[in-house]
């Protein structure tokens, strides 16, 4: 699956890795396990509910989240993943 990253996602990236460094081999890491299957049990992805009806998210660390949507390119034919935000838990809920 292809991802691509949102504005506003790139932006919360370069806090999130500006506060914790080390979290940016977390994130790579994580974004290849969801490019290969977003439903792989070590990342954790779930549906989310209430105002974030329609997005999914997925566990980078402990505490750290990536909000995501599933899309489809109407020319390629392809599942694509865009990325909505990262960060905290309790700050992107």
């Amino acid at each position: 699956m292809k991802i691509l990253w949102c504005k506003c996602f790139k932006r919360s990236y370069q806090k999130v890795i500006q506060k914790s460094p080390q979290l940016k081999s977390k994130v790579t890491d994580g974004l290849k396990i969801l490019a290969n299957n977003p439903f792989t049990p070590s990342i954790k992805s779930h549906k989310l509910t209430g105002n974030l009806k329609g997005f999914w998210s997925f566990s980078v660390a402990y505490d750290c989240r990536i909000i995501f949507s599933f899309s489809e390119d109407g020319e390629l034919l392809e599942m694509i993943i865009l990325l909505i935000d990262i960060g905290i838990h309790d700050d992107i809920y």
